[in-house]
Order: C-alpha cells, then sequence, then structure tokens
C-alpha cells in the first residue's frame, strides 16, 4: 500500500488544506473521499475506510475541509466547500488520469460534493458515493436536502444504516426511488455514524464500494 501526504490548494483566498493519497499497488479506479462535519480526514473512520477500499483496489484522496484545517468546530459555509470539492477532483485526475474517478463523502462531506457535482456537469467523475447522506437534522425529517441530487445525471450510491437518525429510512428509500441513478443499499442495525458493535462495517463499505464501481 502507498501512502502519500501533501496541501492541496484551493484557491489564492481560501488557501491550501492538507490531504492524503492511499493507494493500493495497482488501484482500478480513485476516489476522492471528504470527511464529516464532526470530524477530519484523519478519524479513525476515515483512515480505517481509505485502507480498506486500498484492500478492494480502490485508491483514494482525502483531504480536509477549511474548517478542519484550522481547527474550527463550525463546518465552512458552501462556496469554501465547494471550492474544495472542485480542488481535490482534480488533484485525484492529475493524480491517476488514466482511471475512472468517483467522488465520495461521509455526511457532510457527501453532501457538499453532490451540490459541487450537481452545479458542475461537465466534471470527469463517473458517479458518486455517499457514506451516509445527511437528508435531514435528527428529529426533524424532511426531504428537501436532497432536492439537487435530481440535477445529477451520473450513477449514486447510497451506503445507509437502517438507524441513520439522520436520514429516516422511508424518506430515503422515497428519495432513492425518485432518483433514476440511484442505488441504495440497506445497513440493518447501523446509525449514521456507522457504529456496529462487533460487525466489520467498514470492510462491508468497501465491498459495497468496489461492487458498485466496477459496474459503472
Amino acid at each position: 500500500m502507498y501512502i502519500q501526504s501533501s496541501k492541496l490548494m484551493v484557491s489564492p483566498s481560501i488557501g491550501t488544506v492538507s490531504a492524503i493519497y492511499t493507494a493500493p499497488k495497482e488501484p482500478e479506479c480513485i476516489l476522492t473521499l471528504a470527511h464529516g462535519a464532526g470530524a477530519g480526514m484523519n478519524h479513525g473512520f476515515m483512515e480505517a475506510l481509505a485502507h480498506s477500499l486500498a484492500m478492494e483496489a480502490i485508491a483514494t484522496l482525502r483531504f480536509n475541509f477549511p474548517f478542519s484545517e484550522h481547527g474550527k468546530a463550525r463546518p465552512d459555509p458552501p462556496v469554501v466547500a465547494h471550492a474544495t470539492i472542485g480542488a481535490a477532483i482534480a488533484s485525484a485526475h492529475e493524480l491517476c488520469p488514466d482511471l475512472p474517478l468517483f467522488a465520495s463523502g461521509k455526511s457532510f462531506g457527501g453532501r457538499m460534493s453532490s451540490q459541487y457535482l450537481a452545479a458542475n456537469p461537465e466534471s470527469t467523475v463517473r458517479g458518486l458515493i455517499f457514506y451516509g447522506f445527511p437528508l435531514h437534522p435528527a428529529g426533524k425529517p424532511a426531504i428537501d436536502r436532497a432536492d439537487h441530487l435530481r440535477l445529477l445525471e451520473i450513477p449514486m450510491l447510497f451506503l445507509q444504516g437502517a438507524k441513520d437518525a439522520l436520514a429516516t429510512w422511508t424518506l430515503i428509500e422515497t428519495v432513492c426511488q425518485s432518483l433514476p441513478t440511484a442505488s441504495l443499499v440497506r445497513l440493518e442495525g447501523i446509525d449514521h455514524s456507522f457504529r456496529a458493535g462487533r460487525a466489520d462495517i467498514i470492510s462491508r463499505l468497501a465491498s459495497e464500494t468496489r461492487r458498485w464501481t466496477e459496474q459503472r
């Protein structure tokens, strides 16, 4: 496994953020891997997922959003998050120009990725993976956060916990059924944090990702 740390230039006004490229010896595709609102790219979940994906022949470029890079608790506004996503996608393509490129993210990172791609349909991204799409705040079921997904024509994979308090199952199921390019995987007993007791949920996420990307 090859691991390389680097700095990712977002823009002259926003500056740089840290990034880590993790790859197997012979990757079959590459993913941008954006973290959630509660932790940065070095959170145990993000690191374990990147390593597990590498075991499935998938390279990843995970990176910090500026708020995480600078130790702030409040997530960046969309304009800053979108610029960071765009820079990560460009960097991943530069790293592996001959490999299929996918975008992915945990919670906030996935939603910011989908918003960016909805506004930038000319992207080289072949598909989008959500590791827990945050459809609504906890205790406030709604689907308006999914409105922009209808603008996306690329394939989407939703890996969702059945006990996710930020995506009531009946609602996320209804949203995915309304999207022609969406695939939904139900993870029994799993919440938004992907806590699973003794179950190896990280390996399951990686294997589901590879199964899906191989078909794209």
